[in-house]
């Protein structure tokens, strides 16, 4: 059983959370259950072969389908089937609490920010592996390096609002998509905020980070990301502002 719990009263406007999802039928109880009172859960099947649609659906969530495979395609097609103003995206596997995105939404809300995201501080053993964050670190310092962005985390845990995601035309389809998204946010001078969040042992074996292999091919796509976006979107989006 997992220890984070959140108890948080409705906000008064519509939020979408987009939950990427691949077989993890264990997990969404979990994670539905943390959904904010009033908000819509999008649960974007990636391909489940365990039921999960089937669960997220018994569960009162909106469920989408993305046939291609890949993190990315399954984010995009979330933010794409999204309608509220604010829309937020968190992992399916029960490592993070969409509860917590209550202060994100809010801080966008005020202004303080145009996108938040979540610092994952790992909570017990196994949560965070070394060589993941390993290659979590060194994709920050390029950021940093590419944008400016003094960022420890490109965490999966984040909300913005949803014309001006939709706005930055995202194309990557893979594991550099979170990436890809705040590379373009700072093209176009976005205000981006970092919280520590708790990060707990995910349930069922991980399809991007569990193993060297895997993390190595998401920062191989994430590095292609920092390369391939050109800097200039700012002049693109400057007359429409990001909020």
């Amino acid at each position: 059983m997992k220890a984070v719990t959140t108890s948080s009263p409705p906000l008064p406007c519509p939020v979408d959370v987009v939950l990427p999802c691949l077989d993890e039928a264990e997990a969404l109880p979990w994670v539905l259950a943390r959904i904010p009172a009033g908000w819509r859960a999008i649960v974007v099947d990636n391909g489940s072969s365990d039921g999960s649609a089937e669960v997220a659906r018994a569960l009162g969530a909106t469920v989408v389908r993305e046939e291609r495979r890949g993190f990315g395609a399954a984010c995009h097609t979330g933010l794409l089937a999204a309608t509220a103003d604010l829309v937020c995206f968190c992992d399916c596997d029960a490592s993070l609490d969409p509860g917590l995105l209550v202060h994100f939404v809010e801080e966008v809300r005020a202004g303080g920010a145009d996108m938040v995201l979540g610092r994952r501080r790992p909570q017990g053993r196994g949560s965070w592996p070394a060589h993941a964050r390993a290659g979590n670190l060194a994709l920050s310092l390029l950021l940093r390096r590419r944008t400016g962005l003094t960022l420890r985390d490109l965490g999966p845990l984040r909300a913005a609002r949803r014309a001006p995601l939709l706005d930055l035309g995202l194309t990557d389809r893979r594991s550099g998509y979170p990436l890809e998204m705040v590379v373009r946010a700072a093209d176009a001078g976005w205000r981006v905020a970092e919280h520590d969040v708790p990060y707990l042992p995910r349930s069922g074996a991980s399809k991007v980070t569990g193993t060297w292999r895997g993390t190595w091919q998401a920062v191989r796509d994430m590095s292609r990301v920092l390369r391939d976006t050109p800097p200039g979107l700012r002049e693109r989006t400057a007359a429409r502002g990001t909020r």
